[in-house]
């Protein structure tokens, strides 16, 4: 019999190319792909600590069944019209050509070219869909995520990895959304061309199907060990890269750089740097070499295979009947059949992998609020308050997870530790009270009370009589306001800092709050005035300058209740000064908690409150106390910073 047959890794014409074997997810004769993939432990690790329910992920496609149902038709209708093409190839080899039949030429070749743009077209439409349908799921499920972190308490962030709640937020759900729009697709075309190509191998020559049968599995077998030494390099290799990445995200950040040339590191770590990616050229040449001689063994098994078919289609026995056109169609049948076998023996590996993103997801959104809104929100107009402020027998601990370097499993509740034990305030309105301890005296702790930073463990914080908890957030935050020592500014222009307070305010009302704060000369100054960018977390200005336009932006909000959390404790003198001219004219007719940091801010309170171990261990304005003989007088007495002897 004449060799006209191409061979088995030649696909047919207008076969999409890729499809006899795609190395992204299947060897192909000669090229051998990325294989099997591997199952991370962490992934299984993930669903044995917080299950997936199905009828929960199929919750999230109910919007969209009707989009799904016709993606799967599709991805059927496509994978049904490719496998017209084997068919059409042997009857131009077998009918057309040999009996010189142009009409009959004519129309094949012709339905091959409408099978190809069919099943292009159907492609374009398919991939559409499901990409549009698996954004739309993301979308709503990265808001709802995004919104359901936001309420979250800070003991919360306290105790968990920043880099966890970004990596939740951005890469499960871009993993999700590849699941969706790869996986998901990906499982439906491989089982439907499987199928398939199957029943027409069997429909062209259930002779050199049976030979196929024997001959397939250990040819997959062979590729899958291939893959498997080749990915163990490249893992060591991610490994590396990591810890490069790593090294230029700190060391050429606004803080590392400041970092290395104070400390003179910058030699120290360029010789890092420059070890580490010469270690990526072994690595590289590792991932190239590895499984070379596996390679060239399957590259003569995948060579054998057509042989095989060849050699079977000369014998009396299997010959019986076999057209040079039925040798062709079923030699390109059976190099596609590779693809979507490879595909399915990885479903197992990718579904539990599918699992473990929905696990992470809904793993964070079953968190319950430590702090969550009211049901039935007080109606409370910022615009009214008087801002009587009360705390009423509060308590408080910590989770010891809160505490600086912890970091249980999220929503873990490890055991606590007393800050505030049975605390009774009144903070008059208009007045300012000054909060003064030792460290870990449970100040700032009182101070994150009033904006509901935090709740009480026990008794209540109100406004106006109100427990700040039946307060809707939106409210509270219009009606207390936070400068803190720790000023956090965006990565943006000094106006848009300050419209994060007021959104609708003018230009005119920005100049006249930056004056209210001593800041309104350095701004305009500058060559883009309120358009100049900060820079990250504020390093374009001063220490003194970020707190002064802090209080600028507080100003803007203006509320009737103010919370000074050690705004001026990492500030030098002079520059203290200013800002607490600022702070001063910030307080002006409002009820302000002050967490007091130097002696000079404290004479200016109306009243003093001495905490100690969480007990408010004396109180009184600061004549009475300075001359009271009691804790307050002896710091007093030495001069120093409030920072009393524990």
């Amino acid at each position: 019999m004449p060799s006209l047959a191409p061979h088995a890794t030649a696909p047919l014409p207008g076969t999409p190319a890729g499809s006899p074997a795609d190395p992204a997810t299947g060897p192909a004769p000669g090229r051998p792909g990325r294989g099997p993939a591997r199952l991370d432990p962490a992934d299984r690790a993930q669903l044995q600590r917080h299950p997936v329910s199905l009828r929960r992920i199929a919750a999230l496609f109910a919007p969209h069944r009707a989009t799904l149902a016709v993606v799967v038709l599709l991805i059927t209708a496509s994978s049904l019209i490719t496998l017209a093409q084997p068919f059409l190839v042997r009857g131009v080899i077998d009918d057309a050509l040999p009996h010189g039949d142009l009409p009959l030429l004519a129309r094949l070749t012709a339905a091959m070219v409408v099978v190809a743009a069919l099943t292009a077209v159907i492609g374009v439409v398919q991939t559409w869909l499901a990409t549009r349908m698996g954004q739309r799921v993301m979308h709503a499920l990265r808001v709802r995520l995004f919104t359901h972190l936001q309420g979250q308490s800070l003991s919360f962030f306290t105790r968990t990895r920043g880099g966890e709640v970004q990596s939740r937020l951005t890469n499960d759900i871009a993993g999700m959304q590849s699941v969706v729009t790869s996986t998901a697709t990906g499982v439906a075309t491989n089982v439907t061309t499987t199928v398939g190509t199957a029943v027409a191998m069997v429909a062209l020559s259930p002779q050199l199907s049976l030979i196929s049968l024997v001959v397939l599995p250990p040819a997959i077998w062979l590729s899958r060990r291939v893959a498997m030494i080749r990915r163990r390099v490249p893992d060591e290799r991610q490994q590396a890269l990591a810890a490069l990445h790593t090294q230029v995200e700190e060391g050429l950040s606004v803080s590392g750089v400041r970092l290395a040339k104070t400390l003179g590191t910058t030699a120290r770590d360029a010789e890092r740097f420059t070890a580490r990616s010469e270690s990526l050229i072994a690595l590289e040449l590792r991932s190239q070499l590895a499984g070379r001689w596996r390679m060239a063994t399957m590259q003569v098994v995948f060579a054998a295979i057509p042989a095989v078919i060849y050699l079977a289609a000369g014998l009396p026995a299997t010959s019986e009947g076999m057209t040079i056109g039925t040798l062709v169609a079923f030699t390109a049948l059976q190099g596609q059949v590779f693809r979507p076998v490879m595909g399915l023996l990885n479903i197992g590996v990718q579904w539990v992998t599918a699992l473990a993103f929905f696990s992470r997801i809904f793993e964070y959104l079953d968190l319950v609020p430590e702090v969550a809104p009211p049901d039935a929100p007080v109606a409370l107009d910022p615009a009214g308050v008087r801002g009587e402020v009360r705390l009423e027998q509060v308590c408080f601990a910590y989770d010891d997870g809160a505490r600086p370097g912890a970091d249980p499993a999220p929503g873990a509740q490890p055991a606590s530790r007393p800050v505030l034990d049975r605390v009774d305030l009144v903070l008059p309105a208009g007045s300012t009270t000054a909060v003064v301890g030792p460290t870990g005296s449970g100040k700032s702790t009182l101070a994150a009370l009033l904006p509901r930073l935090h709740d009480p463990a026990g008794g209540r914080v109100t406004i106006d009589g109100v427990d700040v908890r039946q307060i809707a957030p939106a409210d509270l935050s219009r009606i207390v306001g936070v400068v803190s020592q720790e000023t956090y500014l965006v990565h943006a222009s000094v106006r848009e800092n300050l419209l994060l307070a007021d959104p609708q305010a003018t230009d005119d009302r920005l100049w006249e709050v930056l004056g209210a704060a001593s800041l309104a000369e350095a701004i305009a100054a500058l060559p883009e005035g309120l358009d100049t960018l900060v820079g990250a977390r504020g390093h374009r200005f001063s220490g003194g300058e970020q707190q002064r336009l802090a209080i600028a932006r507080t100003l803007l909000r203006n509320p009737p209740v103010l919370v000074l959390d050690e705004a001026t404790s990492a500030l030098d003198n002079t520059t203290e000064a200013r800002v607490q001219a600022a702070l001063d004219r910030l307080a002006v007719g409002r009820t302000t908690l002050m967490i007091a940091h130097r002696l000079s801010t404290v004479t200016r309170a109306d009243q003093v409150v001495v905490l100690d171990g969480g007990r408010i261990v004396e109180r009184g304005t600061p004549a009475e106390l300075a001359v009271a003989g009691g804790p307050f007088s002896a710091l007093t007495a030495r001069g120093e910073p409030a920072a009393l002897p524990a």
